[in-house]
């Protein structure tokens, strides 16, 4: 659907991949900009059958109709939802909202608005359906459709209390990469960086804290409270979180993985048992992974997802069922050229490479760094004794522990130096 307008959500029955039950649509969450830019549609509220009301990113809603709303599949998140700052809800405070026509100056109230997908994937609320307010007792004036950026809405803003100066902050990092945040985040001091922190929504905080150092991703995940600090440990990737984790006291540690869902949290604690520095510990528990029935098309449809890095996405592990983590018995891999060049119908299982070495678990960091010189690669599978694939090992991985402590403090003096220079 190219347009939907949220007062037909209301009410409508949320299924699961399988087509279970989960409860029905309450509102929708939206995230302010500073920049006049529609808001993003962050996810749904949804409200359970037992009336407690949780919020469901917008990456896990897999299909929108007239009838009703299907996640994807995956876990969900049943804590009780809080609004955050920066955050608005659409139907509780967006609609009957204030506002002013741009062009003609005239007070306006919000009725409906529609949200629309970008490329990007992201879906934002483009257009606001207003009603003139005439004056006029027992009048009302017709209801118009007009894009986000001709009216103005200071009332809205106010909504979430957001620090005007964070606020401006986040319209910037909105436009920029995670690493790049990061490294702007270092620079602020310290109370901002907590606002803008408590203003982000949970994936793309995670996203900023992977390329934070060690000591402020301690920092900012302290300053979270405990629910939330969970809530970000499940978005990042669990080598990330791992690793992260491995640095607090075991008293944090255990704690946040108790408040973690229990999916999310069990392979962050199968990669603790491994060493930091070794093939275990180093890999993401999350490759592609297919079983040798499946077809190339599919092969090629799953490295298309944009939420994997290339490094991750040049290589498709094909084991035995189940396709989890840890798999069924391991039966090579298809690099991605070998992909583009097979008929889409054909099987993966009759293009598996399977002389490819294999990393161990416990490997070291100088055998892995052996392996990817030796076979010209940026991705390595991670398998046990018993032929269980266990995840995969990328070049970037790999990078993060070859390089000095400090590493991301110094590229950020250099990148200073270049700008006064």
């Amino acid at each position: 659907m190219s347009k939907i307008f949220v007062a037909q959500l209301l009410g409508l029955p949320v299924f699961g991949p399988d087509g279970e039950s989960i409860g029905r649509i309450r509102d929708l969450v939206a995230g302010l900009r500073a920049d006049g830019a529609p808001p993003r549609v962050l996810g749904i509220v949804i409200e359970l059958a037992t009336r407690r009301r949780i919020f469901v990113p917008m990456l896990r809603v897999a299909g929108i109709d007239s009838n009703a709303i299907t996640l994807a599949t995956g876990s969900v998140n049943l804590r009780h939802f809080h609004q955050r700052p920066n955050e608005v809800l659409v139907v509780g405070q967006l609609l009957d909202a204030r506002v002013e026509v741009t062009a003609s100056g005239a007070s306006a109230v919000v009725v409906d608005t529609a949200m629309e997908p970008t490329r990007t994937r992201d879906w934002v609320l483009g257009r606001l359906a207003i009603r003139e307010r005439t004056g006029r007792l027992g009048r009302r004036g017709p209801v118009q459709v007009l894009n986000w950026s001709d009216i103005r809405a200071p009332g809205i803003t106010e909504l979430t209390g957001q620090p005007q100066g964070a606020h401006q902050l986040l319209a910037v990092f909105d436009t920029m990469r995670a690493a790049d945040v990061a490294t702007a985040l270092q620079d602020l001091p310290l109370k901002r960086r907590y606002e803008v922190a408590d203003a982000l929504d949970d994936e793309r905080l995670a996203d900023v804290i992977e390329e934070l150092p060690e000591d402020d991703q301690k920092d900012l995940l302290a300053h979270l409270d405990e629910e939330r600090a969970a809530d970000v440990l499940e978005a990042m990737d669990p080598d990330d979180a791992a690793d992260l984790l491995a640095e607090l006291s075991d008293v944090d540690k255990n704690r946040l993985l108790e408040l973690m869902e229990p999916e999310e949290s069990a392979p962050v604690r199968r990669l603790l048992e491994f060493a930091s520095d070794t093939a275990g510990g180093l890999m993401t528990p999350e490759p592609i992974v297919l079983t040798p029935d499946a077809p190339i098309a599919e092969a090629l449809a799953r490295v298309r997802n944009p939420d994997l890095t290339p490094a991750l996405a040049s290589m498709v592990f094909v084991c035995r069922p189940p396709s989890a983590t840890p798999t069924g018995r391991y039966l090579g891999c298809v690099h991605i050229q070998r992909l583009l060049r097979e008929p889409p119908f054909d099987l993966v299982a009759g293009a598996v490479d399977r002389e490819l070495a294999r990393l161990r678990p416990t490997d070291s960091l100088v055998e892995i760094t052996r392996y990817f010189a030796t076979y010209n690669l940026v991705c390595a599978p991670v398998v046990d004794d018993e032929d269980h694939l266990l995840g995969a090992v990328t070049v970037d991985d790999v990078l993060d522990h070859l390089l000095p402590d400090g590493w991301r403090e110094r590229e950020s003096a250099l990148v200073e130096e270049g700008e006064r220079a």
